[in-house]
């Protein structure tokens, strides 16, 4: 007889068919011992009888065969087929009946988990089996509901798990890999939740440096999601995996947490008394050290595991294998030399004294001369392989900032200008030291660490080999390999903006163009396009606008270009040859005359550069336009009407894109997408600045400045859903993705169509894309 429930205990790693591999995970170290929370699997028999009593297998069948779905490239090309048989296809599910029995034995089992008088709170997982094909991975769409409680609640987000196993995403994969969708099954993991002290994640392997013989535990006060967000920095520990000797611990304060409180998951404040204490005493290092000794010796394979403490008790929540581990070891020695390098001194480098600390914006090492950069006017001083030190940067300092060795600012964070131009152009850079145009002259010889965030006198030796070894060049970045074998659902486009290095970029696997920016060409043309006009040299813009925008046109063709237009500020166009006579002197630019508005109030400008795209567009088609800044969507149909005026009007070859960047654009999302666009792309820069009120470039305030802000998950949530909703594109151009690695997770969680990083992120971005969506699949 077929069972619709298994209990953890009755599962062990050869379940996957009935368990899935989640389920099958759990259940194996439940009966091998280890500390997991109770919890019993729906099997993925429930799920077939499910499909048999609603007559779904037909009508599933229907419903795929009737949206021309495709295989192969054709099958990217028409991304609303999967979405339009997906919408179909979970309607129907989610519309079905559970059968009885199944119902039955679901309620009894939770009952046991709770008490006489209280239900218990647990977690709803989609775990996904596969039979008999080659590749388990892409089965099915994870799907994850938190704190459900109560019957009817239970039912309901078992049925939706069901369901996700036919988003557009899973259906894209079969699809993809030619696997028959009914081939496939799922299993539902019903697990009782608890509500930790202390958790975190914890590696049985360095994921980092490959240190075999270092296991790394992360700890944060309360639930584990603030650390996986970014909102916190958990303590961190190293522990020798043999000996369990403790290697190093670094503490970070903390000041929120998020507790459980009922069905809700809120943030609270961590009481005062905590706030500087080290989450786990070295006792409880070492007995967690001992559990994930164990699971490692258990699985013969290194962990990725979840972990949590209440009531003087760890807990095992989840274990998988480190998917991140090189392939090759053969540069484990040198990463053993670094880790070791790491856990006695944070700083791997004999050097001299520490002159400036900052945050660190563009990894590297590299050692060169000082050169003080006060205004634009000084550009001409900086001279191949110099230090460039500014108070802060802009568009106007980009042809120094190429001949830089590396970029140093008093002020700004990790996604102001010289940060994002550090990154694009693959230099060092250090952030926010707030003196460094004092403290530093003309011609020191100073080191540049790019990672640390911090400014040495003098020139660095690296520690390795007798007498050292000169440090004159980048030692010390993280290699990521790029490869065109890795495919994604999500769309992967690079941020750029120097014609010169569009050939270069265009070789690699990426799908074009996400963000093109217009500020640095037009800062290279030098002078204010009124008063060209003026002279009536108006020709010579376009002209050269033109062929900046031609060079990424036919080095990506056919891969689409989106080309942003001009979004200078009046305090950047001031210092083009000029600028002074056409431009205000206003008190706060980033609010002020710039953007969409700037188009409608004064459109000669705005006239020129739609006549070079224009004049791109006879030649290359692959060329789209989105319009920054905003600020109603009455100014959005308005400049639609000044395009059409000059014969640019959408089409299936010519894309309208919306950047979405202030509050209203996300608040009124819907309305703009009436309008009539094709896709938005997300400039989380100005968006994380507008949201929290918190200035990137200012140095005072920029420790602020977060985009994984929960505020700021949550516009970008109801974004990409809207855009869904609405079948028009969804993406994200801002530095966000091209830093964080667990915000790529969660927009490919969320569904969204493409991102747009930094060029020197692509091997990184694409892996964890890959893996994302993999683990969704699961």
């Amino acid at each position: 007889m077929d069972k619709y429930i298994l209990p953890f205990i009755e599962i062990d790693k050869d379940s996957i068919p009935q368990a899935g591999g989640k389920g099958a995970n759990l259940g194996e170290m439940t009966q091998a011992g280890f500390p997991v929370p109770p919890g019993f699997v729906i099997t993925s028999n429930a799920y077939k009888l499910f499909l048999e009593e609603n007559k779904l297998t037909g009508v599933i069948r229907e419903a795929l065969k009737t949206s021309n779905l495709g295989l192969g490239k054709n099958a990217q090309d028409h991304p609303e087929r999967f979405q339009q048989a997906s919408e179909k296809i979970v309607r129907l599910m989610r519309k079905g009946s559970i059968p009885t029995a199944v119902k039955t034995e679901i309620l009894r089992s939770y009952d046991k988990l709770g008490s006489l008088w209280r239900l218990p709170l647990v977690a709803v997982r989609s775990s996904a089996t596969a039979e008999d094909l080659p590749d388990a991975s892409f089965a099915g769409q994870q799907a994850t509901y938190l704190n459900i409680k109560g019957d009817n609640n239970l039912l309901e987000a078992v049925r939706d798990c069901w369901a996700s196993l036919f988003t557009a995403r899973a259906i894209f994969y079969r699809q993809e890999k030619k696997f028959d969708h009914f081939k496939v099954g799922i299993a539902v993991v019903v697990q009782k939740m608890i509500q930790p002290e202390v958790s975190g994640i914890a590696f049985t392997r360095d994921p980092i440096t490959q240190d075999k013989h270092k296991m790394v535990i992360e700890a944060v006060w309360g639930l584990g999601e603030f650390a996986v967000q970014g909102t916190v920095t958990p303590d961190r520990y190293g522990v020798e995996r043999h000996s369990l000797s403790i290697l190093g611990i670094f503490q970070h304060p903390q000041k929120t947490q998020l507790v459980k409180v009922g069905a809700k998951t809120l943030e609270r404040k961590v009481p005062v008394y905590r706030r500087n204490r080290q989450k786990l005493s070295e006792a409880k290092i070492k007995e967690l050290g001992r559990i994930l000794q164990k699971i490692h010796n258990h699985y013969f394979f290194p962990q990725d595991i979840e972990w949590a403490y209440t009531g003087g008790k760890f807990y095992i929540i989840q274990a998988r294998p480190i998917t991140t581990l090189r392939l090759a070891d053969a540069r484990s020695g040198q990463a053993g030399q670094n880790e070791e390098r790491e856990t006695k001194n944070e700083e791997p480098l004999h050097v001299g004294e520490i002159i400036l600390r900052g945050q660190g914006a563009s990894p590297g090492i590299v050692t060169g001369v000082v050169k003080i950069v006060s205004s634009p006017k000084n550009l001409s001083k900086v001279r191949k392989g110099d230090i460039l030190v500014a108070k802060m940067t802009s568009p106007d300092y980009v042809p120094a900032m190429k001949k830089a060795l590396a970029i140093v600012t008093d002020e700004g964070g990790v996604t102001s200008h010289a940060a994002i131009v550090s990154r694009e152009l693959g230099v060092p850079s250090v952030v926010g030291t707030k003196e460094a145009t004092s403290k530093l002259h003309d011609g020191l010889v100073v080191t540049v660490n790019g990672k640390e965030g911090v400014v040495y006198k003098g020139k660095a030796r690296s520690g390795k080999g007798e007498g050292g070894q000169d440090t004159d060049k980048d030692t010390d970045i993280e290699r990521v390999e790029i490869t065109s074998q890795v495919r994604t659902a999500t769309r992967i486009y690079v941020n750029l903006a120097e014609p010169e290095r569009a050939e270069e970029i265009a070789k690699l696997p990426v799908d074009g163009v996400g963000l093109l920016r217009a500020e640095f060409m037009i800062a290279q043309i030098g002078v204010h396009p009124k008063h060209l006009i003026a002279q009536r040299r108006q020709q010579v813009f376009i002209e050269k606008l033109e062929k900046g925008i031609l060079q990424f046109c036919q080095s990506f063709n056919p891969r689409p270009v989106i080309y942003r237009t001009t979004d200078f500020k009046t305090n950047e166009y001031r210092n083009l040859d000029g600028g002074k006579a056409y431009e205000p002197e206003e008190p706060n630019p980033m609010l002020g005359f710039r953007g969409a508005y700037r188009y409608i109030a004064d459109p000669d400008v705005f006239e020129l550069e739609l006549a070079a795209i224009k004049k791109v567009r006879e030649q290359y088609k692959n060329l789209w336009v989105m319009i920054p800044f905003v600020r109603s969507p009455e100014e959005l149909l308005q400049v639609k009407r000044i395009m059409a005026a000059s014969g640019l009007i959408r089409s299936p070859s010519f894309k309208l894109w919306l950047m979405v960047e202030l509050p209203i654009n996300v608040i009124l999302i819907e309305d703009y997408i009436k309008v009539g666009i094709d896709g938005v792309s997300i400039g989380s820069n100005d968006l994380t600045m507008l949201t929290l009120g918190t200035d990137r470039d200012n140095g005072e305030v920029a420790p602020a400045f977060n985009e994984m802000s929960p505020a700021v998950l949550k516009l970008l949530e109801k974004t990409i859903r809207a855009c869904d909703k609405f079948g028009v594109t969804s993406s994200i151009c801002g530095q966000a993705p091209s830093i964080y690695d667990e915000l790529v997770d969660y927009l490919v969680k969320l569904g969204i169509t493409s991102m747009s990083i930094n060029p020197d992120s692509l091997g990184r971005v694409q892996k964890v894309v890959a893996e994302a969506e993999r683990r969704l699949l699961r």
